[in-house]
């Protein structure tokens, strides 16, 4: 932390009057994105914590709770993306959240397949597979923020059902 209170966080600098804004904690996932290192994967395992009460939800439920998140998340990200003047910064991990619930959509009772769902989730948001990469690389502000995510998760949640299926 710097004399003034701000935090050094990927190479930028977190104001203390941004650590102050709902916008930025929710964003960053209540201050996971502060994280030193790897900030996304520190902020998908997390998400598994609200997930374990998500998951006891009915389906149309849980999935409208998965879409306010995404709603708040592109609200709160285009707020920090703007006072940090960079596009989807790695503080920004509420898209991790809603991209790791995706996959975890209708994932089977067990340890195993929230595992399996939380590595495929990571896999897919690093590699970036077309239309991923697209909308990491096209869109912008809270959206794209958001959306890659999104689009990863939805991959994720596509080979957590073909494994499951082939697992029963």
């Amino acid at each position: 932390m710097a004399a003034n209170g701000s935090r050094r966080v990927s190479g930028m600098n977190i104001s203390p009057l941004m650590q102050r804004n709902a916008a930025f904690w929710l964003a960053s996932g209540f201050g996971v994105g502060l994280a030193p290192k790897a900030p996304g994967t520190v902020g998908s395992i997390v998400a598994l914590l609200p997930w374990l009460a998500l998951r006891e939800l009915p389906l149309p439920a849980y999935l409208a709770a998965v879409l306010l998140t995404f709603a708040v998340g592109v609200w709160a990200a285009s707020q920090v993306i703007a006072q940090l003047k960079v596009d989807d910064p790695g503080v920004v991990v509420l898209d991790e959240w809603v991209g790791l619930w995706l996959a975890l959509t209708l994932a089977p009772p067990g340890w195993l397949w929230p595992l399996l769902g939380l590595v495929l989730f990571r896999l897919f948001d690093i590699v970036k597979p077309w239309p991923v990469s697209w909308a990491d690389t096209h869109l912008s502000g809270g959206f794209g923020a958001m959306f890659d995510d999104a689009l990863a998760g939805v991959y994720a949640f596509l080979a957590l059902q073909l494994l499951a299926w082939f697992a029963t």
